[in-house]
């Protein structure tokens, strides 16, 4: 495509930007992705707020990982506990924030897998736990592609680091232009033709009978007093066939399960492919927000069942229970390092629809201390509340026990750190990860003292049939 006359530059500090002819986001990505190292944060679902924004960005100048060891830039081992090693890492290329345009403005992409969970806490870890698999991994891009899908307008924004302040701004204009370059190139036909996919052989890590007696097994914990609530999934596997393209199931599932917090990465051991509807942590200047998911019947083509299918689910005293169980958890969470008394729910219970099913959405936000850095506010927070239980290390303690299998980027979080403190994670739920050519996908549900085994069981498939989907030839 050709770019027309209202293309315009701007810059602040070392920051340079272009606004070019709006296109869509998948079309970019399938286009970007020949530079390496993708990352897209996708709103396939748009929303005024929740799935107004998507980025692309590739090409990153440096990789942030942690395993049992800490952390590392590049493979080089940094001092200190992870998070404040990523605090000093981005601190390290701030920039300022480029008002008017969208909130990702360059930055660390990336996922906080759920073992990363043992560095900030100790309970037991499942029997395949690697130590030396990272459970942290963050691209550092110094330019992005960012798309304001409410306005219909596009940016690409450049930093130009890691280059020395003398030429950082030289290379934030090359970058900008190789950028625009790239997306002004024809689609690579590999990107543009979803081909079909075979029948992959699903095993899960559970059988029914066992899955269900797992669920009696935390019940009792709940009785006996332990917890008063814990999230068991299970996991499916399937070995994939040579050739089989992740990106192109992605393409699939932003279809089959569009949500406002999908996200495609794409490295060469690894790559995720997810569609979340829930936000484990929006950072906007000292302005915290979690919208944590509790609660989940499935849709019916019917408007009239549909309807009734989300009015019993607003009315379920299990599901309202087991939001409000959360809430308060995730209230305490951000206590430890917000202002007192700053900490509100302006949204509790909320009813919110997606191509499959019906959740129970709260809204929990808080104003950070200035004492407090991103890193302290993961450190506080991570894992989320609604993919744990209550009280939460327990509850972990018992997802280890029960599960017995390592949940990787499953239920940890996805989404980027700013150079300029800005930050938005998802919880990673209805994620598929390809790794060791396998895909990996999980899902489950929070167990109360009120669930039915039986019922349980059926809801983890309620929540992977559209991921299942995609990977469907007729998807």
């Amino acid at each position: 495509m050709r770019f027309d006359a209202r293309a315009r530059f701007g810059a602040i500090a070392a920051m340079v930007y272009e606004e070019i002819d709006p296109l869509a986001p998948d079309v970019a990505a399938a286009r970007l992705r020949l530079l390496g190292g993708l990352a897209f944060l996708d709103s396939a679902m748009r929303h005024a707020t929740l799935g107004r924004y998507a980025y692309v960005a590739a090409s990153p100048f440096a990789r942030f990982t942690v395993d049992a060891g800490g952390a590392m830039l590049d493979g080089r081992r940094l001092d200190g506990a992870p998070l404040a090693a990523l605090d000093e890492v981005l601190r390290q290329y701030g920039t300022q924030t480029i008002a008017g345009l969208p909130p990702f403005q360059g930055g660390a992409v990336g996922y906080i897998g759920y073992e990363f969970a043992h560095h900030l806490e100790r309970f037991a870890v499942p029997p395949d736990f690697v130590p030396d698999v990272p459970s942290v991994q963050f691209n550092l891009y110094d330019t992005v592609l960012a798309v304001d899908l409410a306005e219909d307008r596009a940016f690409i924004i450049a930093s130009g680091h890691p280059a020395d302040k003398s030429e950082r701004d030289d290379r934030a204009h090359a970058r900008v232009a190789a950028f625009k370059t790239t997306l002004e190139a024809p689609t690579p036909p590999s990107s543009t033709v979803v081909s079909s996919t075979p029948a992959l052989d699903w095993r899960s890590n559970f059988f029914a009978t066992d899955y269900r007696a797992a669920i009696e097994r935390v019940r009792n914990y709940i009785l006996a007093g332990d917890i008063y609530q814990a999230n068991i999934a299970q996991t499916f596997e399937a070995r994939l066939p040579d050739g089989f393209d992740p990106f192109q199931l992605y393409l699939k599932l932003r279809r089959t399960n569009a949500a406002p917090f999908g996200a495609f990465l794409d490295d060469s051991d690894l790559a995720i492919a997810s569609s979340s509807p829930e936000r484990f942590l929006k950072l906007d200047g000292r302005t915290v927000e979690t919208r944590p998911i509790k609660g989940t019947a499935k849709r019916s083509a019917d408007p009239t069942e549909d309807q009734a299918l989300a009015a019993a689910l607003l009315a379920s005293e299990k599901d309202r229970a087991e939001n409000v169980m959360i809430v308060d958890l995730l209230r305490n969470d951000l206590s430890r390092v917000c202002e007192v008394d700053s900490v509100e729910v302006p949204v509790l219970c909320g009813l919110e629809s997606y191509a499959s099913v019906h959740h129970l959405v709260s809204v929990v936000t808080g104003r950070l201390r200035d004492d407090v850095t991103a890193g302290d506010l993961l450190a506080a927070t991570f894992p989320g509340g609604s993919i744990t239980g209550a009280p939460k290390i327990r509850a972990m303690g018992i997802i280890s026990e029960t599960e017995k299998t390592a949940r990787g980027p499953y239920c940890g979080a996805i989404g980027y750190l700013g150079f300029d403190g800005a930050m938005d994670l998802s919880i990673a739920i209805r994620t598929v990860s390809f790794a060791n050519g396998k895909a990996s996908l999980a899902a489950g549900g929070g167990i109360t003292v009120l669930s039915d085994p039986a019922a349980e069981y059926e809801e983890t498939f309620t929540k992977a049939t559209r991921v299942l989907a995609a990977f469907e030839d007729d998807a």
